[in-house]
């Protein structure tokens, strides 16, 4: 007797059906993972160059025609570095750290709609996953500081897991006013609701909530000039100084993976995603036919830029200032635009 007088047919058709969305889930898997790694090896790159040129100076010109082979270079260096582990270090915790700090980044990935018909796990809480997960990204930080043993690394842990504490409130309620205009957390809606709004995208109406979601990002992400965390000129490289070789390198991978998130999130929630204003579509109809991948690319490439100009234009804050603007000005700002934003949509 045969499988096919065993099984009923329908049962054969569901299985075979769960195969097929299983694979497309890890061709998906493999194209965001591919596509990510590529992403920074030629984030570096581009903001070396971007900077470079802003510097008057040419940026990575050795490796391949203008040095665009740079990044493999730095890869295959970091690859076969010697890996020192400090004598006095946790040793458990020094290995798990930057896995930690790595994977709670490349994890976000999986939720993100890149465009209509392009997003792994479209799932109704995606803004909230987002949110959870980099929350766990914050052990990474502190196990490193603490597991070296080392000063310096520890003084930049705990500068780094208070500075995203703090700023991941204001993140957050800047994001509430999207969510009130929406009425969903799920980000493939928030874009969807983006598109059949008056304004054609959330910049507008919440510019006060972009601005804090923006200068939140910055500090989130531990980049210049909230860059305290890894300050070079008070704690050498901050949580990460006394790692070397490939653990270096997903702490890099890390950093750069979570500032796509963040311009992904900027993309999606304000910037409506994929998709282009309606009137914009009406002045100019043939943009229409622009796959919505290429607009979402634009909008996250864009914001990154932003950050590049940041870090060749503007100094570093003191500790006691970065705090008091979190606190003492974007928190208030962001929970004043909500209030605001709750009762314009009550009355409309």
């Amino acid at each position: 007797m045969n499988a096919a007088n065993i099984i009923d047919p329908a049962t054969l058709e569901g299985l075979a059906a769960f195969g097929i969305n299983v694979l497309i889930i890890i061709v998906k898997i493999a194209v965001v993972l591919a596509v990510g790694l590529l992403h920074v090896a030629y984030a570096t790159y581009f903001e070396r160059k971007v900077i470079g040129h802003m510097q008057v100076r040419l940026g990575p010109m050795r490796v391949g025609p203008h040095g665009l082979l740079q990044p493999f270079a730095d890869g295959l260096k970091l690859f076969f570095k010697e890996d020192i582990i400090p004598a006095q270090a946790d040793k458990a915790m020094f290995y798990l750290a930057p896995v930690i700090f790595m994977a709670s980044a490349m994890v976000n990935l999986s939720v993100i709609p890149y465009s209509e018909n392009f997003v792994i796990a479209d799932i109704n809480v995606g803004l909230l996953f987002i949110f959870a997960i980099a929350g766990i990204g914050v052990y990474g930080i502190f196990l490193a500081g603490w597991a070296s043993n080392s000063k310096y690394a520890f003084i930049g842990g705990l500068r780094s897991s208070a500075q995203v504490l703090s700023y991941e409130i204001a993140m957050g309620l800047s994001l509430v006013g999207v969510m009130i205009l929406a009425g969903s957390f799920n980000l493939s809606d928030i874009v969807r609701a983006q598109q059949q709004s008056v304004f054609g995208m959330y910049v507008i109406p919440q510019f006060v909530a972009f601005i804090v979601f923006t200068i939140s990002a910055v500090a989130e992400t531990n980049r210049t000039p909230f860059d305290l965390p890894e300050a070079e000129s008070e704690l050498v490289a901050g949580y990460f100084t006394e790692y070397s070789g490939f653990r270096f390198a997903l702490f890099f991978l890390g950093e750069y993976i979570a500032m796509f998130i963040i311009a992904s999130i900027s993309a999606v929630c304000f910037l409506g995603g994929w998709t282009l204003p309606w009137y914009v579509l009406k002045i100019l109809p043939f943009l229409e036919y622009v796959p919505g991948i290429v607009w979402y690319l634009i909008k996250v490439y864009a914001f990154i830029f932003f950050y590049y100009w940041i870090r060749a234009t503007v100094p570093r804050y003191r500790y006691d200032q970065l705090m008091k603007i979190g606190w003492k000005i974007l928190i208030p700002i962001a929970l004043a635009n909500i209030v605001v934003t709750g009762f314009v949509k009550l009355i409309l």
